[in-house]
């Protein structure tokens, strides 16, 4: 945000100039609808001689480290969901040129689904916990760790829908498509996509704010 955006926003407030007009006036000036909320939120509408600015958003060191527990949890346990999917599928339409044996199938399962069992019950706690702070003080979403953590996560995923995609479209262009493939770029596409799509929403419901 601008400071020439929150100085011009606090001073046609001293004016007695009411929200809505300064809003449309900023919009109309070509200013981005987020940019033009985050500024007047930082002045309480509350009716006071001159402008109350309001706390500004702020992580502590704790809250930062949940951000980050939160995040790598999720990355982790989406990566366990996905490898014991793919390692299922390589079980049920096996390559043949691989001699994987049973034994090998059973370990890599195991491993994949004790991570599972730990990292996902840690980000639905550390979600909650983060979603019930917010709740009871809505600037924390405003917070700049939280945001860029947020849009890497959307990055991220992004990236991988992009590459299931350019993997799909090269085993059909190359007449290798074969369902072992179309499952595991499907079981990417539904991990990742659902990500995607959830923060991409929650991001843009702030935003409208």
């Amino acid at each position: 945000m601008q400071t020439e955006l929150v100085d011009f926003t606090r001073k046609a407030l001293e004016r007695g100039i009411e929200r809505d007009r300064i809003i449309q006036t900023l919009l109309d000036a070509g200013w981005n609808k987020a940019d033009v909320a985050s500024a007047m939120a930082c002045f309480a509408n509350i009716d006071f001689p001159v402008p109350v600015p309001r706390p500004r958003p702020y992580l502590s060191a704790a809250e930062v480290f949940l951000h980050l527990l939160m995040f790598a949890s999720l990355y982790y346990a989406a990566f366990s969901l996905g490898s014991i999917a793919f390692h299922f599928i390589d079980h049920s339409f096996p390559d043949p040129a691989s001699l994987r044996r049973m034994a090998q199938f059973r370990e890599a399962v195991r491993w994949d689904v004790s991570a599972l069992l730990i990292t996902f019950p840690l980000f639905a706690v550390v979600f909650r916990s983060i979603n019930k702070a917010m709740a009871a003080n809505p600037s924390r979403r405003q917070s700049r760790p939280r945001r860029w953590l947020t849009y890497m996560t959307l990055f991220i995923a992004a990236m991988i829908i992009a590459a299931d995609m350019i993997t799909l479209v090269n085993s059909a262009l190359g007449g290798e498509l074969s369902v072992r493939i179309a499952l595991k770029v499907a079981t990417v596409m539904a991990i990742a996509g659902s990500s995607f799509l959830y923060f991409l929403t929650d991001i843009r419901k702030e935003e409208a704010e």
